[in-house]
């Protein structure tokens, strides 16, 4: 693809925030609305509205999705991979908490730094990068370590879903990489995860005895529009856009950011408490980003 960087600049970082905000809060919509719209349902339900949001958008902007061009079976790799992670999120929430769980997902950012440089050795991270990844991970255990040390007595089966949940996600991007697939415009890319998605979940959905209903209060029925809108189909077709001009290694190690922004909304919107914990976490991702993105 033309146009691909090899250091993020002012508006890869501005997106980068912009996406990682939207996540944070993307955890308290779904939490908000939980007792009216189960989680997978949730997902379901949001990656089949970007579909057709998606859709109108390629036909507006006259973008071909359904040309051949070798990209059917890795895209399908990559959308298994996009929709088996969301399987074991949910599924590991039933066996563990939310914090535990969060933990072990965001290994996903290692994932990607220790595989990508297989297949595309210009992304290798050197000694004091991998500290700055480190000093991000470290810095999202300290925030969620309350709930951490109070859920010892989980089971490890939720523990080994949120680090499948972790590896899923960062092997989609390896297999994004690793196939090329930035080749092909970032729309057809997220077609790809988001159409499988919605095939496969509600199926996994109906396995587990969710109920479906649409009799939802208004709060539902926003939170289920953003998460669709700005979510799935916007912020995602950012992510994927970023995936073809920018270093994946360096991009990732945004994601260290989601949980904290999800506690300073849950501060805002859920009464939780704010503590200095949060703060200096915030502080050392910040650290952990700079680090890694040093040129």
């Amino acid at each position: 693809m033309n146009g691909r960087k090899e250091n993020l600049d002012s508006l890869a970082v501005g997106m980068l925030l912009a996406c990682c905000m939207f996540w944070g809060l993307q955890q308290v919509l779904v939490k908000l609305i939980l007792s009216e719209v189960a989680p997978l349902f949730q997902t379901s339900l949001r990656c089949i509205g970007a579909c057709v949001l998606l859709l109108v958008w390629c036909r507006m902007r006259g973008i071909q999705l359904w040309q051949r061009d070798g990209s059917l079976w890795p895209g399908l790799l990559a959308g298994g991979l996009f929709a088996a992670e969301f399987v074991c999120i949910y599924l590991g929430l039933l066996h563990t908490t939310a914090s535990r769980l969060t933990v072990f997902l965001y290994t996903a950012p290692f994932w990607v730094a220790a595989l990508v440089p297989w297949v595309v050795p210009s992304e290798r991270l050197r000694p004091m990068q991998w500290l700055g990844m480190a000093c991000a991970f470290v810095a999202v255990v300290f925030a969620m370590r309350d709930g951490v040390a109070t859920s010892v007595g989980a089971g490890n089966m939720g523990d080994w879903l949120g680090l499948t949940a972790g590896a899923l996600w960062g092997l989609t991007t390896v297999s994004i990489r690793a196939n090329q697939l930035t080749r092909i415009a970032p729309e057809k890319l997220l077609l790809y995860q988001i159409a499988t998605t919605a095939v496969v979940v509600p199926w996994i959905s109906l396995a587990l005895g969710e109920t479906w209903s649409f009799n939802w209060s208004p709060l539902a029925w926003g939170s289920m529009l953003a998460q669709t809108a700005i979510g799935a189909f916007a912020s995602y077709l950012a992510w994927m856009w970023m995936l073809g001009h920018y270093p994946a290694t360096k991009i990732s190690v945004f994601v260290f950011l989601t949980p904290l922004f999800a506690l300073l909304f849950g501060t805002w919107l859920l009464g939780e408490t704010a503590t200095p914990t949060l703060l200096a976490s915030l502080g050392l991702v910040a650290v952990g980003i700079v680090l890694v993105n040093r040129k």
